[in-house]
């Protein structure tokens, strides 16, 4: 039998699992305030990765990134009243400047210093971005406006879990402001295929991307996109969305341009966003049982050589021929981008420190003793197949020289096989039902991973709608989206209203 390295197994407890992971990996931890987490360095490591590998990408497309502040006035939200009505149970609110003792040992807000107006700590900047279009924008030469920011944003939950759902959160969000309709929803669609093609070629999450349901759209949005990927507990997180925001809020904030006419029309907005959410994702994709699985493109450290030190004077020279190493990887070049190799000279026993990279999940790690030095070799563990047949660990001596010249198609080959493990998750995991009695016995209690189901659907909305949505709520269940590429639906009835279907969705259970 195989020892793990983690005290729970997915079979046994997935949630406790999930929660291992991010402590034995050093991704994150509790911070004293509810919902909020302190992002250790390897969890912040892998999310700079993410920053800059996403941030090159938005660049790509024309946008340039800014800055707009964290507090925001409340009346910049009550001009949208549908805005403010999906935010409002979720924000936070400063209302004075300044503590004063209380004469009992405690502070408490000063009395004397009530803000004029209330501000709203970012819960999203649509609204205070929205008044700055207003300002920038005149005419139509000045569009399209196309914009980024990287920031943090509070939405106060209840039920929080780390990089899932916390009152605090990191995350890109786009903003953009165009003359027409057309161009706005092509805006809003080709950000959502770059986030799309990010989350298969850099995360190597296989995710489908898609519009989301009028019950689900971004609160004052005309159409929500989104892509979806699924966790190896069936479940489906949505990892990323895109909002064509048409004029509602334009109009809202008078955003208006003079047309090459000479008359005064209201802008066309969008707005798009991915989080630390996304690292969720990477644990519940790649994850195994003993730890974390990271990706060679998102890894702080692709490489992690450990040396196999004893207190005795040959230490010496093992440490000076992985110092040689590393140099000799730091040359090197895979997925794009120079090696990022790491010697791990921490005061701790070799074993020790291979599980922990183990579990924090370095796609190679490195172990080099005397007998390694002496025959000019290295012994190899891979993240992405850990152990042999026989369920020993698969650590392989391998000639130094070999291992330098193969480990750029070594980093390539744990990047695609983690992305396939993913694709076949997801294609393996979506059944057709062509009625709600077969959703029904899809989703039946006892199922274990039941994965999505791919339905027909009228596309009903307003009342009708609601009652969809009531009778998925029974069976803990929600819309997913509708799959972008689709040519029409093939014959036959929407499930739930009985009308000639349009197109097919996916239903799931949902983080």
């Amino acid at each position: 039998m195989i020892k793990r390295a983690l005290p729970v197994t997915r079979e046994a407890d997935f949630s406790a699992w999930y929660q291992a992971v991010i402590s034995e990996a050093d991704l994150a931890e509790e911070s004293g305030v509810r919902g909020c987490m302190v992002i250790r360095p390897w969890g912040y490591g892998i999310w700079e990765r993410i920053q800059r590998l996403l941030d090159d990408r938005i660049k790509a497309t024309g946008h340039e990134n800014c800055y707009f502040p964290l507090f925001i006035p409340l009346s910049y939200f009550e001009k949208e009243a549908e805005h403010v009505d999906g935010f409002a149970k979720e924000m936070a609110v400063v209302t004075h400047h300044r503590l004063k003792a209380d004469g009992y040992g405690r502070l408490i807000p000063d009395p004397d210093a009530k803000l004029e107006e209330p501000l709203v700590v970012r819960p999203t900047s649509e609204m205070v971005i929205g008044a700055a279009f207003a300002r920038w924008v005149q005419s139509w030469r000045d569009l399209p406006v196309l914009i980024n920011q990287w920031a943090n944003v509070v939405r106060w939950e209840m039920r929080t879990r780390m990089f899932l759902r916390t009152s605090e959160f990191l995350w890109q969000e786009g903003h953009t402001a165009h003359a027409t309709p057309q161009e706005a929803r092509d805006e809003t669609l080709k950000m959502l295929e770059v986030y799309r093609d990010f989350a298969e070629e850099c995360l190597g999450v296989h995710v489908i991307a898609g519009e989301k349901p009028e019950n689900e759209r971004f609160p004052g949005a005309v159409a929500t996109y989104s892509i979806e990927a699924m966790m190896q507990d069936g479940k489906a997180l949505q990892a990323g969305t895109s909002h064509f925001l048409g004029t509602n809020f334009a109009s809202a904030q008078n955003i208006r341009f003079q047309n090459a006419g000479g008359e005064f029309e209201l802008c066309n907005t969008t707005s798009w966003g991915v989080s630390t959410r996304m690292i969720g994702a990477v644990i519940m994709v790649h994850g195994d049982d003993d730890g974390l699985r990271v990706p060679p493109m998102i890894a702080p450290w692709q490489v992690v050589i450990v040396p196999m030190l004893r207190d005795v004077p040959e230490d010496a020279a093992i440490v000076e021929y992985c110092k040689s190493l590393q140099a000799e990887l730091a040359k090197q070049s895979a997925l794009g981008e120079p090696i990022r190799a790491l010697l791990d000279l921490k005061p701790a026993k070799a074993a020790t420190k291979r599980w922990g990279w183990v579990k924090k999940g370095a796609p190679i790690v490195i172990e080099v003793g005397g007998r390694d030095m002496a025959g000019g070799n290295v012994t190899v563990i891979r993240r992405d197949r850990l152990y042999r047949e026989d369920g020993k660990l698969d650590s392989i001596a391998t000639p130094r020289d070999a291992f330098v010249s193969d480990v750029s198609g070594m980093l390539a080959e744990v990047q695609a096989t983690l992305h396939v493990e993913s694709m076949n998750r997801v294609k393996g995991n979506i059944v057709p039902a062509n009625d709600f009695a077969a959703v029904e016995e899809h989703f039946a209690d006892g199922v274990k991973n039941p994965g999505w189901v791919d339905v027909r659907w009228s596309k009903p909305t307003g009342a009708v709608l609601d009652k969809v949505v009531e009778r998925l709520k029974a069976l803990k269940l929600t819309i997913r989206n509708a799959p972008m590429g689709q040519t029409g639906c093939d014959d036959g009835a929407c499930i739930f209203t009985g009308e000639p279907a349009v197109e097919r969705i996916l239903i799931g259970r949902a983080y």
